[in-house]
């Protein structure tokens, strides 16, 4: 065998060399590959959609269903996510207390909220981008909370505009608007969420300055980081690489707003009872305790803990509510017992949507409600109105 072909039994074959220009190509990052670190957790498939037991069995499937950047943005805390993990750990630390079980048909979650009732104290809290997670967006979203007959509350950056939303079924709406320093420019969206019919306006006065560690390893990094990295006179350059478009808001921003808006006004992103007194003072007709689910400031209190802080110091004189970290119907009651009137769900339904689109959203909701019943069930209580604090025992650190 001379030269030549001892050179061609060494050298790449045709198979080996197209497997390599595969390899090449998958690796680069115009390709946006990227290896996927998530673990399934405790499953040895996905489950299908009749396997759905629990809110937590959706993640993985919307996790596998969607680009990892943007699962990341659903997912992620602010910097070491301390916050977003406290909202978890809260659950922990208030135990419930039977106190002579009823039988589940018992049971009934209805409640009454602004004089308009509903059929369960559990909502939708406002999320951003829905058509991200699923084509229909927040189109199926509000399908599916009109069909479980729940309220939403939508996004003040939803992927829809709030009319064409309010069009998609018959359900209540609420709007939650992010305020700007235009003032025009503030009446004209609020104009417009409540000429298309919303019930309740939701101010959004937490997030102030949001640092997402986490993105910062996708390559495709989904759109939110770069925003908040595009500099304009309003979001000027910073070390930090954060917006500043929330850095100036003040308490009398909600006196600026109170004229434009004809249906109730809540505060959301409420974490004191100082806080809380200062809302009464500028017209707020309601409360929502919330830390963005732990997207608004690393190393702050989960809501579940600092909750009766916030009841307490409005005395009944406003309805007070909370999001962050629900995931089952056994949090949701806590939350009751501990002086909430109505909960917010905010990841979970986003999991339900994106793993099956809207019938996904919709049985997400009717587990978690369903949870609720069972559980209002085990302690004894028939109705929302029955819940107080005796079920519960608290051990906050």
């Amino acid at each position: 065998m001379g030269s030549i072909e001892q050179q061609w039994r060494r050298g790449f074959s045709r198979r080996q060399a197209l497997c390599g220009l595969a390899s090449f190509l998958a690796a680069s990052p115009l390709l946006h590959a990227q290896r996927d670190p998530y673990p399934l957790g405790p499953h040895r498939r996905v489950l299908g959609f009749d396997e759905m037991r629990t809110a937590f069995d959706f993640e993985p499937v919307f996790h596998d269903n969607v680009p990892l950047a943007i699962y990341d943005y659903t997912a992620h805390g602010t910097d070491s996510e301390f916050t977003l993990y406290r909202n978890r750990d809260a659950f922990d630390w208030v135990e419930l207390v039977g106190g002579g079980g009823v039988t589940p048909a018992e049971v009934d979650t209805s409640t009454e909220l602004f004089g308009v009732r509903m059929d369960s104290p559990i909502m939708l809290a406002p999320t951003a981008r829905q058509r991200d997670l699923h084509p229909d967006g927040e189109l199926g979203m509000h399908r599916a909370a009109t069909s479980a007959a729940m309220t939403m509350i939508v996004s003040n950056v939803s992927s829809f505009p709030f009319p064409q939303i309010a069009e998609a079924a018959d359900g209540p709406l609420w709007f939650q608007r992010y305020a700007t320093r235009d003032l025009e420019g503030n009446r004209q969206v609020l104009d417009m969420a409540q000429d298309a019919g919303c019930q309740t306006v939701v101010v959004t006065i937490d997030q102030q300055a949001s640092y997402y560690e986490r993105d910062l390893h996708d390559r495709n990094l989904g759109g939110a980081p770069r925003r908040a990295r595009r500099r304009t006179p309003q979001n000027p350059p910073n070390p930090y690489r954060v917006g500043a478009g929330r850095l100036w808001y003040e308490w009398t921003l909600f006196d600026d707003l109170r004229p434009m808006i004809e249906v109730p006004m809540l505060a959301k992103g409420i974490l004191t009872g100082e806080g809380a007194r200062k809302c009464l003072e500028h017209g707020v007709d309601g409360i929502i305790v919330s830390n963005h689910g732990g997207r608004s400031l690393d190393y702050g209190p989960s809501t579940l803990e600092v909750l009766e802080e916030v009841v307490e110091a409005v005395s009944g004189r406003v309805p007070v509510l909370i999001d962050s970290g629900f995931r089952r119907g056994a949090d949701v009651l806590k939350a009751l017992a501990l002086g909430a009137v109505a909960v917010c769900l905010g990841r979970a339904s986003r999991w339900g949507l994106g793993a099956f689109g809207e019938p996904g959203a919709r049985k997400v909701i009717e587990i978690i409600n369903t949870e609720l019943v069972h559980a209002m069930a085990a302690v004894g209580r028939t109705t929302i109105a029955a819940i107080d604090r005796s079920i519960v025992r608290t051990s906050f650190p």
